[in-house]
């Protein structure tokens, strides 16, 4: 049987991107059996920030939707995506054009200028300095404070996913998985925050093993980067993961944005679901 087509959606914002996440999704929810990832690329106000986006969309063609103000990075962002044959869309054109017409004057062009120190700006920075704090199994006595908690192996993205949910305003914790080393026993109470597994291929892991002692200029001639005991560590993670029930991320095709949008979908589903253990995903 085929597997479903998956669709991508990138997000373009010239300011943090909230707008733009909660219209899509207040959108996106009445496709809820569609299989979706979503691309957020905020802050995008110059031609040479819009590269990686453009470089994103032609790596995973998708729906693009933006708040842009600049007409010239419109007009930019248009003639790429037309280039590249993908539908894109201005959502809060239709509204301007209203009010517009209503108020009969044109709105100031100021990138940004929707979003105020609410208390959602509160909540993430609070999410930021929370995933800072508990990095790596630091300060577990405050991980009961967590909406999640990744563990994963080292170089499974980690802390660069708890960074990008803590800007969704999720506070997210992490903890390396070591072999022969007892994970914290508050991750096995019936009580804990939804816990998730991050996995990935062993011989991308050790490509990226060696390139990260390399640019630290420390040798890999250790069990850290050998193939046989890498390849080991994963499997002994995943199957780990597997006996606790907990749900188990395969990050190596994924970006950060995709491992975390894919977090997302799981606080959601626990949220709807409660107590039902999750597939993976």
């Amino acid at each position: 049987m085929d597997q479903p087509k998956t669709f991508h959606f990138h997000l373009i914002s010239d300011a943090s991107g909230e707008t733009i996440r909660a219209l899509t999704r207040a959108c996106l929810v009445q496709f809820e059996e569609v299989p979706k990832v979503e691309h957020h690329w905020s802050m995008v106000r110059t031609k040479r920030q819009m590269r990686p986006v453009l470089e994103g969309i032609e790596a995973h063609p998708g729906m693009v939707l933006y708040t842009l103000v600049n007409m010239a990075i419109r007009d930019h962002l248009e003639a790429e995506c037309r280039r590249l044959k993908v539908p894109c869309v201005s959502v809060l054109d239709p509204v301007m054009i209203a009010l517009k017409g209503y108020i009969g004057t044109e709105g100031r062009a100021r990138p940004g200028h929707q979003h105020q120190l609410d208390a959602k700006y509160f909540d993430r920075i609070e999410a930021m300095d929370f995933a800072l704090a508990t990095d790596d199994g630091q300060r577990v006595i405050d991980y009961s404070e967590a909406d999640v908690i990744l563990v994963g192996v080292s170089r499974t993205s980690k802390t660069p996913t708890c960074i990008y949910l803590a800007n969704q305003g999720i506070k997210a914790a992490n903890i390396p998985f070591v072999p022969k080393v007892t994970l914290p026993e508050f991750l096995f109470r019936d009580n804990a925050p939804l816990i998730v597994g991050l996995t990935k291929d062993p011989q991308r892991l050790v490509q990226i093993r060696r390139s990260r002692l390399k640019a630290l200029q420390q040798i890999d001639d250790t069990d850290y980067t050998d193939p046989e005991v890498v390849k080991r560590e994963v499997r002994d993670a995943h199957r780990f993961y597997v006996e606790q029930g907990w749900p188990v991320i395969d990050v190596t095709r994924r970006s950060i944005e995709e491992t975390a949008a894919a977090v997302l979908g799981l606080l959601e589903h626990r949220k709807a679901k409660p107590g039902q253990v999750l597939e993976t995903p």
